[in-house]
């Protein structure tokens, strides 16, 4: 048995009713977060220009563009609302991944679901069937991969979104097994591309691409059985030999569930997730010492070296290039006391203040013999003050990055209705967060979609 015919009869025994009851729990947080990061970024000119490069000369269709009243077909729709889904770089994380595990996967679910009769119960197990899937692919070829410079989130993303769309199907194993070997050729994403419009739109191809492949294998498409495996296969082209371990993907499937453990990190900043606990530490300074740049001499940083590797940016040019700068997020920290999506909007990355202080931030990867290898979420942040003191903190883990460490209920809540507002009136924003929080109890996921159509525009139709 070929890895992706293993691979399809895990998918095809997911149900709702054998999920654990932290595998729910997780997978609803996730996808109330990824919603409300879509919503926000559906009037980014990347998810723009791809809503209107992509459907140039279409009628319309069943499915819908997040934040707007208009309709395009299923393939549009995961290609756009995918886009928007990263936009701000704001979606939840995966430390298996390596990347945004829930932007690939929910865009192509949620535009299959808008085909047909699908439940809240069925959306879920689709969903973590999906998740599981990507981060199973994902043990077998990070940190390597990740390292080598694809772009997991797309590269792996693109297999969940296969996954997810063919439990949703109801696919046959042997169907499911075509579908994620199609995912292995769609597999694509650089990251030499962070920091521009294509990293988002990495994640609304593999949305895209993820929800075809499960479509063309329903219609009997034919693909290579051994596609991960084989000598030109996925893990030899992508990573090469000796460089993957084709046996974890496999191991230990759904124990425990990858969404609870090492599970779903969200954010709480809408920035690359290895600037996080650098902004942590310096929040914590900025607010127990009262901080100003006046009072800065200098800040120096350390994190994990291939974390710095996309983030040593200390003279962003754009507001996409600031999302990658732990410079600019520790300089925006001091100057704002806060790091909020405004602040990655327009000219923010031209602040006066924050250029001003650019050039006393020095950041460094931590020093090999400091690192443990299992645990690269952390940074430590010195500020030397005018007067001569010289401050400290570290921080391991960000705030929210797995459930060990959780966003309290209440952020979550901020988080969500910020982001949802960007699209929505406040009640309606606050009507959709009830349904995502029930969304076991759904009987159709096409509610949940009309309830994110701004209400003067569904009282227009």
């Amino acid at each position: 048995m070929t890895i992706a015919e293993a691979l399809a009869d895990r998918i095809g025994s997911v149900t709702f009713d054998r999920l654990p009851d932290e595998a729910v729990h997780w997978a609803k947080v996730a996808i109330l977060d990824t919603a409300g990061c879509t919503l926000a970024g559906a009037h980014e000119d990347c998810a723009r220009i791809i809503g209107q490069a992509a459907t140039m000369g279409s009628s319309g269709g069943d499915c819908l563009v997040f934040g707007s009243d208009r309709r395009v077909s299923p393939l549009d729709a995961a290609l756009i609302n995918g886009t928007a889904a990263h936009a701000l770089d704001y979606d939840d994380c995966s430390d298996t991944l390596g990347g945004h595990p829930s932007a690939p996967v929910l865009p192509a679910l949620f535009a299959l679901a808008e085909t047909r009769a699908v439940s809240g119960r069925d959306f879920l197990a689709s969903y973590v069937a999906g998740w599981e899937t990507e981060t199973r692919i994902a043990r077998g070829v990070n940190f390597h991969h990740y390292t080598k410079g694809w772009h997991p989130t797309a590269t792996l993303g693109v297999f969940g979104a296969a996954a997810a769309c063919s439990h949703m199907l109801g696919l046959a194993p042997t169907r499911t097994a075509r579908a994620l070997a199609l995912a292995a050729t769609f597999s694509s994403g650089l990251k030499t591309n962070f920091g521009t419009m294509t990293k988002p739109l990495h994640v609304g191809h593999a949305a895209r691409n993820g929800l075809l492949a499960a479509l063309l294998a329903a219609e009997g498409f034919t693909s290579s059985a051994d596609a991960l495996e084989h000598k030109q296969g996925f893990l030899h082209v992508f990573n090469g030999a000796g460089n993957f371990n084709a046996d974890a993907i496999l191991a230990d499937w759904g124990t425990p569930w990858d969404i609870v453990s090492p599970g779903v990190a969200i954010k709480q900043y809408p920035c690359c997730g290895s600037t996080h606990p650098a902004i942590d530490a310096m929040l914590m300074l900025v607010r127990e010492h009262d901080l100003t740049p006046a009072k800065v001499a200098r800040i120096e940083s350390w994190t994990h070296a291939r974390r710095l590797a996309h983030t040593n940016r200390p003279d962003p040019q754009s507001e996409l290039d600031a999302k990658f700068s732990v410079q600019y997020c520790l300089a925006r920290a001091v100057v704002s006391g806060r790091v909020s999506i405004e602040h990655f909007e327009g000219d923010g990355y031209r602040d006066p203040a924050v250029r001003s202080l650019l050039p006393r931030i020095i950041s460094e990867a931590q020093p090999a013999k400091v690192v443990d290898d299992g645990e690269h979420f952390g940074a430590d942040v010195t500020v030397t003050l005018t007067d001569g003191r010289v401050l400290t903190r570290s921080v391991p883990r960000p705030l929210g990055r797995g459930p060990t460490i959780p966003l309290p209920a209440e952020l979550l809540e901020i988080k969500f209705l910020n982001c949802a507002q960007r699209a929505l009136p406040a009640a309606a924003a606050r009507g959709l967060l009830g349904m995502l929080r029930g969304l076991e109890g759904l009987n159709r996921i096409r509610s949940l979609t009309d309830a994110m159509v701004p209400p003067e525009r569904m009282a227009a139709e």
